[in-house]
């Protein structure tokens, strides 16, 4: 897990690398490696935020300039207080292509008090290379207008002017975005550019050998153009893309004119979904664009870059020229007398279908604040806001009228046991006061063997389970010296080779703030098993609680403390109904994951029956993959996972400082509090437990030593509390989470529209 580093204190300046692209297939193989990277770097003082994308930074390059920058702001200052990064790296390839001179400016004046020196790093292909791939990416997306645009673009006095001018002017297109051309194509314009906005000296130009950079030695050019001190490992090496065939460019563009021309006629809007996947059905194989044909473009734009390439002596690579082709670009002949008419009639009433159903889903011609609390007018996105009119009206939409779907009652042959015992996997990080309240209530309800891992505690968490070790309730392993992708993941490898997970008849892997809540006969485990007499596999989903308007941190029950919960009716966003899996040991599957067993033994595939938390047989499919419910799937009649994720505000910062077992890549912010603080409905079906699991802990807090302990690490969660309220960053934190009060409607638009931004 990623925590605060102890080294030498940052340099007051920290420095800034802002990686505008320009060739996104170049850009994107360097976001991906640097994505892999992300908790290593983070380690060594470089700060590459999770929060404005997956990997190439979307959110960073839709708020410039918008009301949304502010947000960006603050969630960089909160960032860059919380890791005291030696170096920030932000990079989206939009910035090179797209990038107006007001955005750049306002680029400009998010990052020139936060860094100094702020580096501007593109990287460039032969343009003619470059422009070809681009313009076949952009007619598989919809794009009408054949190559002629840029070729008479860049013949003006002033390309980048006209490349600007031309933006959004073309007709009977079916989505304008995809009509335009490059900033890029005129090097020199975006030199002087971005130049004139942070100073000629911070401009770097560089480029990438393909050969290199999708190789494992990627991260030594990456390192270098990056100017990281740091040594990176090396990457997961990748094959080359593939750019589509020219042929299949014809047969899209030539499709995409009679589409354009047709819907504009039926008053309709083809969805992108619909129109990528269309698409794909007449792909044809073949020799991609010749860059050779556009022998303009390297005559225009050549010497340009040429004289670049003088003051950016890492460009040089990017210069070889292109060999000439026969002839000047023309497009290809889409072969096997393919008409697009055709294909239109043929796809017609798939499209009109596809049609109708987004025009569903689509907001009505309304104020999206009028609907709107006045927390969410405030803070909400504009693109939240959207989604919020759009799933209020679908049937995703959140509620608590939970009506379970029909399904046949299990038809499984009876699988044999191999093994008595009830095993939980656990992971451990800073979560000493809650222990003893999970342990008891899990040993109350059936569960009767506990395999602990810890790592990097401080506050006595490790030495807590020392001692519960020692008195014969749990087993406990230290986890510190963990290696690979989490701490979590290596704890579970080495747990499937435990005596108390092998010889386990079920074993569940949940966290300690996750409590089995099952809701047959008295609650017990027994009475699980026997409503569910067939089945191997349970899918135990997710029912989230949040803050329940408690911000201090107190040594009282998670569960009597915290009793709001989500709307059982909450199929997006898609984090809301992730499953844990209570599944028998029968030796069908090789590996213990987060959310359930994978690598599935083929041989043992018919004895695996899944059933849901109504005891309703999972689709087959879930026997090799899937982590979460849906809207056919969902069940909580008999079983749900009580997840209290966020806790109060105060343990909810120290969360935070603690970070992720899983994703160690990933930060835990504002964005994780959105997604999992719901407080709409109240559920306090646990708390029938609640006598029997008060017994339990009175009993192990009669251990002295045991008592002790706890009383400490109460102590100890109270000063951490008190530290991080005085930090400023973690102070913003709470403020914001305390404030975003939303209902259950908005919260679940603006989650959903950061899950689909990422």
């Amino acid at each position: 897990m990623v925590g605060p580093r102890e080294r030498e204190p940052r340099r007051a300046v920290m420095r800034i690398v802002l990686h505008i692209g320009a060739d996104a297939v170049i850009a994107d193989r360097i976001q991906r490696v640097l994505a892999t990277k992300r908790a290593g770097l983070l380690r060594k003082g470089v700060l590459l935020p999770d929060f404005l994308g997956g990997h190439n930074h979307d959110l960073l390059w839709h708020a410039l300039g918008t009301s949304q920058q502010a947000r960006i702001a603050d969630q960089l200052d909160a960032a860059i207080a919380r890791h005291q990064p030696d170096i920030l790296i932000l990079t989206a390839h939009q910035l090179a292509s797209q990038a107006t001179d007001r955005q750049i400016a306002a680029l400009h004046d998010l990052l020139a008090s936060r860094g100094d020196p702020v580096t501007v790093l593109a990287h460039f292909d032969q343009p003619a290379r470059m422009l070809a791939h681009r313009y076949a990416a952009q007619v598989l997306s919809g794009r009408v207008t054949p190559l002629d645009l840029e070729l008479g673009l860049i013949a003006q006095n002033s390309p980048r002017s006209a490349i600007a001018a031309a933006w959004d002017t073309a007709k009977d297109t079916l989505y304008p975005e995809a009509e335009r051309a490059p900033l890029w194509l005129d090097s020199a314009g975006l030199a002087a550019a971005w130049g004139a906005a942070f100073g000629v000296g911070a401009l770097r130009l560089a480029a990438a050998d393909p050969e290199l950079l999708w190789g494992p030695e990627a991260t030594t050019l990456i390192a270098r153009d990056f100017g990281l001190p740091h040594k990176m490992g090396q990457a997961d090496p990748a094959p080359l893309p593939r750019a589509p065939s020219a042929a299949w460019v014809a047969r899209a563009r030539q499709f995409n004119r009679v589409l354009a021309l047709w819907s504009a006629k039926k008053k309709i809007r083809v969805p992108r979904p619909a129109h990528a996947k269309l698409v794909r059905e007449f792909a044809v194989a073949g020799l991609e664009i010749d860059p050779g044909t556009l022998g303009l473009v390297t005559e225009r734009l050549g010497p340009a870059l040429a004289d670049l390439a003088k003051a950016h002596p890492d460009l040089v690579a990017a210069l070889p020229s292109v060999e000439p082709g026969d002839a000047p670009w023309a497009e290809a002949d889409p072969r096997m007398g393919f008409r697009a008419t055709q294909y239109l009639w043929a796809f017609a009433p798939r499209l009109e279908r596809a049609a109708r159903e987004a025009a569903r889903e689509a907001p009505a011609p309304e104020d999206a604040d009028s609907a709107l609390g006045p927390v969410a007018r405030a803070k909400m996105p504009d693109a939240a806001k959207q989604k919020f009119l759009s799933l209020r009206r679908s049937i995703y939409a959140p509620h608590d009228r939970f009506a379970p779907p029909n399904g046949s009652e299990p038809a499984f042959a009876p699988t044999a046991q191999s093994g008595t015992g009830r095993t939980i996997v656990a992971c451990v990080k800073n979560e000493a006061p809650y222990i003893l309240e999970w342990l008891a209530h899990h040993r109350a309800i059936g569960f009767d063997r506990f395999v602990i891992y810890s790592n990097d505690c401080s506050d006595g968490s490790d030495t807590m389970l020392d001692r519960l070790d020692a008195m014969g309730l749990i087993t406990h392993k230290d986890n510190s010296g963990w290696t690979g992708s989490s701490p979590q993941q290596y704890a579970l490898d080495d747990a499937m080779r435990d005596p108390a997970v092998t010889s386990a008849a079920w074993v569940a892997h949940i966290d300690i703030d996750e409590f089995v809540n099952i809701q047959t006969g008295q609650g017990t485990l027994d009475d699980l098993f026997r409503a569910t007499p067939d089945a191997t596999h349970i899918a135990m989903t997710w029912r989230l609680f949040g803050h329940a308007g408690i911000e201090q941190f107190s040594d009282e029950p998670v569960t009597a403390q915290f009793t709001k919960a989500a709307p059982r009716h909450l199929p997006k966003p898609h984090i809301a109904w992730g499953f844990k899996t209570l599944g028998q040991n029968i030796g069908a599957y090789g590996k213990l994951s987060c959310h359930r067993p994978n690598r599935l033994r083929p041989e043992a595939e018919p004895n695996v029956h899944w059933v849901n938390g109504a005891g309703r047989p999972m689709p087959h499919s879930l026997r090799r993959r899937g982590w979460r419910s849906g809207r056919d799937t969902i069940g909580y009649d008999l079983v749900q996972l009580n997840h209290y994720a966020t806790r109060s505000l105060e343990s909810f910062l120290i969360k935070r400082q603690r970070g992720r077992a899983l994703h160690t890549d990933r930060t835990i912010g504002l964005n994780y509090w959105l997604r999992m603080d719901w407080n709409d409905h109240e559920d306090r079906s646990i708390l029938r437990h609640h006598p029997r699991t008060a017994d339990a802990i009175a009993h192990l807090m009669q251990d002295e030593t045991l008592a002790q302990l706890h009383r400490a690490a109460v102590d100890w969660h109270r000063a951490k509390a008190a530290e991080l309220r005085a930090d400023p960053g973690f102070a913003a934190l709470f403020e914001q989470a305390r404030d975003l009060k939303l209902s259950a409607m908005e919260r679940a638009a603006w989650a959903l529209s950061l899950d689909m931004e990422t």
